[in-house]
């Protein structure tokens, strides 16, 4: 199926590795020009390597200077930006009592002010030209709190929700907002998770990814491949009536309706 994204410029943000990078590898195999964000220059560099991205820029998404920077960056290179997947990495674990007023604070800029911050930028161009793509990756915790997430339980479903009610003020201008909520992804933060929980348990951590996958019907963790294949799609011609869905990949392990 050809989704129609050839030349197409599409930015990733938090791209080096992980979701984001999964995202920018399958828009980029589909033709469109990819643009992707990292804060790490050696990984970008690589990363943008080996996905064939057109540019690579560095950016610390909590950082408001840094972000209108870089999207001026990618648009005097590629053009008007025409696709943004928002994304970034996951805040840390912790439950109410670990976590402190400023990781709070960081948290709130990192994940939520982020991509508020990228959509402002990037949504004038949209509008002007009546075309766009918005793709939200947010997390199972949208719709099921993870504990000792309490940072992602909290932020997460507020973008989703932001995400929503943006949706329908930008629809009359042929731009379509999506939500995507990642399961079990393999990922650097999911080794993270699981080897975290192996050494305060003290048992293996094939154990561990036993118990969590246990859970998951289709009795694995997903790949970065497939969670981008469902990013690549939602920013195609073909999703052109799907506006403020918010869209799983969790091998169904979420069990509400």
């Amino acid at each position: 199926m050809d989704l129609g994204l050839a030349d197409r410029v599409a930015l990733v943000a938090a791209a080096s590795q992980g979701l984001g990078k999964g995202s920018a590898a399958a828009l980029a195999a589909e033709g469109a020009r990819v643009a992707i964000l990292s804060r790490r220059k050696e990984e970008l560099e690589r990363t943008a390597g080996e996905i064939n991205a057109a540019a690579g820029v560095v950016c610390d998404l909590s950082n408001a200077a840094s972000i209108a920077d870089a999207v001026r960056e990618v648009e005097a290179r590629l053009g008007p930006i025409e696709i943004l997947v928002n994304n970034c990495g996951g805040p840390p674990a912790g439950t109410f009592d670990s976590i402190t007023e400023q990781q709070w604070y960081d948290s709130f800029e990192q994940v939520f002010l982020s991509a508020l911050r990228l959509t402002r930028a990037v949504l004038p161009g949209m509008k002007a030209r009546s075309w766009g793509r918005i793709i939200n990756v947010v997390s199972s915790s949208v719709e099921q709190p993870i504990p000792g997430l309490i940072l992602s339980n909290a932020f997460r479903p507020a973008l989703a929700g932001w995400a929503k009610t943006l949706a329908s003020e930008v629809a009359p201008h042929n731009i379509l907002v999506s939500c995507v909520a990642p399961g079990r992804i393999l990922t650097a933060r999911t080794e993270v998770l699981d080897r975290a929980a192996a050494d305060k348990t003290g048992r293996p951590i094939e154990e561990i990814r036993g118990e969590r996958v246990a859970g998951v019907p289709l009795k694995r963790y997903g790949t970065i491949e497939e969670f981008g294949a469902t990013v690549a799609f939602l920013a195609s011609g073909r999703a052109s009536y799907l506006t403020g869905s918010l869209i799983r990949v969790d091998g169904g392990a979420i069990s509400a309706l």
